[in-house]
């Protein structure tokens, strides 16, 4: 088993997602992640997909969603020519003997605290899927309270990879 990351950009109308995602549950296909937000241009929203399969269903994956009517484009975010990014939100107890301690880690790691509770901090961390994993991994010694993860965001690098719509 592989992951591929792919990147949409469809129509901005209502029920993209719910189509897009659709046709993965129909066909039994694994999302690992999904992120949607609007483009530059309001008409347009570009989809994250991280889906994970053997080399065959892959490619069924990118045929299949390059077939839905709002789909304009599909391409495969490559690691070496694209970055990715995941935000995460962690709510971690957090006594007053261990706050320095979680706040070093934060530090190290570039998260900002961005709430102070008497029992708990809740830490902001972006950055790609192998340093939130490490974050999270280091943070569940503290004993994790809330966690949300938005799933992977990604572009290509340079302008070689940009799609103009008309």
């Amino acid at each position: 088993m592989q992951k591929k990351v792919f990147q949409l950009l469809v129509d901005n109308t209502s029920g993209v997602l719910s189509r897009i995602s659709g046709l993965f549950s129909r066909r039994g296909y694994n999302i690992e992640s999904i992120t949607a937000g609007v483009t530059a241009d309001p008409r347009f929203t570009r989809i994250t997909i991280v889906a994970a399969g053997d080399d065959e269903i892959l490619e069924q994956i990118e045929k299949q969603v390059a077939k839905l009517v709002d789909v304009r484009d599909v391409k495969e975010l490559k690691p070496e020519e694209s970055v990715y990014r995941e935000l995460v939100l962690i709510k971690v107890r957090a006594a007053i003997e261990q706050r320095q301690g979680i706040i070093a880690i934060a530090d190290s790691f570039r998260a900002k605290i961005i709430d102070f509770a008497s029992e708990s901090l809740m830490i902001e961390l972006t950055g790609d899927q192998q340093k939130v994993d490490a974050f999270i991994r280091l943070m569940e010694d503290y004993g994790i309270l809330e966690l949300a993860r938005t799933g992977i965001a990604g572009l290509g690098r340079g302008t070689e990879h940009i799609t103009y719509i008309e």
